[in-house]
């Protein structure tokens, strides 16, 4: 089985919710026209990544209502993207919206960038996986997949891909980190990144790093480059993966976590110490 992920490389508008739902709209059809299950969003797309909006501004899963019946008219799924309403301020979140057009997971950020315009928004608090046509899916947004700890919770929760919505620039490592991300927990990795000079570059990588003959593989699906807008595609070989999954040394194997203890420790030290941590 190709799970077909569609990725979206674009820059929405601030505040013209409207307008991006409509080109959200356009791209789920293209993307059902070129065989893909899901289509995955860049950070914030809907609202844009408008820092300064308040909560009331914010939206809720009653304003996706247009995009579910567009995913169950289409039959495909979708990463959408928004700053949406949360307790006392905003939270940064993406919800996986299923072929059947149902809601079937809201994940808001958990890594904040809170030493940057993001400290007005509120955290989430825990990662979150769900079941997506038979393919269990995680999600990052931008600065948490800067932590292996995300990705790699979300391997133990049973991720088997992880998407990436994703909204910065200078990706060269954070390139990089992703394909390490796929090895490191034997997940597929796909990012949106909105296109631009020194953005862009939306990928996808491969768990799989070895062939059957222990030769090393590219494990590069895709590559964009910086600045064309549009849709590119990567297709994961569940099949494949599985059976790499059950086989290799990486992701919840020969974990030594009686070692891990520090790993919890709260406390900050220097070099790391930082004002508002």
């Amino acid at each position: 089985m190709i799970f077909k992920v569609a990725i979206l490389q674009m820059r929405s508008e601030n505040r013209a919710c409207e307008e991006n739902i409509n080109n959200i709209i356009k791209y789920m059809t293209e993307a059902k026209e070129n065989n893909a299950d899901i289509l995955l969003l860049p950070e914030c797309f809907i609202t844009g990544y408008d820092l300064t909006i308040d909560n009331d501004a914010a939206i809720s899963e009653s304003d996706l209502a247009v995009l579910c019946d567009k995913a169950k008219e289409l039959g495909i799924g979708l990463v959408a993207t928004a700053l949406t309403k949360g307790s006392v301020k905003p939270q940064n979140s993406a919800f996986v919206i299923g072929k059947n057009g149902e809601i079937l997971m809201k994940y808001s950020k958990v890594h904040t960038c809170d030493f940057a315009d993001e400290r007005a928004l509120e955290s989430g608090t825990e990662f979150k996986v769900c079941d997506f046509d038979g393919v269990k899916i995680g999600i990052m947004i931008c600065y948490d997949r800067e932590y292996p700890k995300s990705a790699r919770i979300l391997m133990l929760k049973g991720a088997e891909i992880i998407l990436v919505p994703n909204d910065c620039v200078s990706m060269r490592p954070r390139l990089q980190a992703l394909s390490t991300r796929a090895y490191e927990n034997m997940c597929g990795v796909a990012m949106a990144n909105p296109n631009g000079k020194n953005a862009g570059n939306s990928c996808a990588y491969s768990p799989i790093c070895w062939d059957g003959n222990d030769e090393c593989v590219d494990n590069t699906l895709l590559l964009a480059d910086a600045e064309t807008e549009g849709l590119f595609y990567a297709g994961f070989d569940m099949d494949a993966i599985r059976k790499y999954r059950e086989r290799e040394m990486m992701g919840n194997t020969f974990r030594k976590i009686s070692a891990y203890s520090k790993l919890l420790d709260e406390k900050i030290e220097y070099p790391f110490v930082r004002e508002g941590q």
